[in-house]
């Protein structure tokens, strides 16, 4: 066995066979809340989906399908693969207190809820309505989401960070660095001191030289 496969299986977490899954990392206080001790939990069991099949991704909108808020439409803006789930702004919300202290009651938040992959469907661009989709390919070669109901392609949704900024629509300004000037190299390198670069630099002479040292 190769080494790298036996580190990952000494890095790999153990948990136990009746552990939930949530939307929180399972070393934070939110998973271990939801997991006490001594506690057993229900299975859920979660049918594979392979990378080249999922047709949703974060920025859709879709379209709920069962639950109270069936019928609605809004943007993902969460999605977690491994769980078939998805996280709809706004939407399957459940309401709770948190900072709860003492006297103080806590603080009356709202938080959305993951949805099965199975119980969303995406929605068509061209009529707001939704629709199952398949992978195609065109003519040049590109592989493209396809409504089936219309024929349509729905493209991916573009990427965009939590600041706003779209990286393929920036355009550089005055104060922006260009990506030439940026690999452009500038540094030589040199096995000479700070010390040394500094006198050739200010035409500094220095006649003494160092006292021959050993070392033992």
């Amino acid at each position: 066995m190769r080494l790298t496969a036996v580190l990952s299986m000494a890095a790999r977490a153990a948990f136990p066979h009746d552990y939930r899954y949530g939307t929180s990392r399972p070393w934070t206080v939110a998973a271990r809340r939801l997991n006490p001790p001594g506690k057993t939990r229900r299975k859920v069991f979660v049918e594979p989906v392979a990378p080249g099949d999922w047709g949703v991704f974060r920025g859709d909108m879709v379209e709920i399908l069962s639950g109270n808020d069936k019928g609605k439409q809004g943007k993902i803006i969460q999605v977690f693969r491994h769980r078939n789930w998805v996280i709809v702004e706004g939407l399957n919300t459940h309401h709770r207190y948190i900072g709860k202290s003492g006297d103080y009651r806590g603080t009356y938040v709202r938080s959305e809820a993951p949805l099965l992959l199975k119980d969303v469907s995406l929605v068509d661009p061209s009529d707001r309505k939704p629709t199952e989709t398949e992978w195609r390919f065109t003519e040049e070669g590109e592989r493209v989401r396809v409504s089936v109901r219309t024929g349509r392609i729905i493209p991916k949704p573009v990427f965009q960070r939590k600041d706003g900024i779209i990286p393929q629509q920036w355009k550089d300004g005055p104060k922006d660095t260009s990506p030439d000037d940026t690999l452009e190299r500038t540094y030589t390198p040199s096995l000479k001191t700070l010390e040394e670069e500094v006198m050739e630099k200010l035409h500094i002479q220095e006649a003494r030289r160092p006292r021959r040292s050993f070392w033992y």
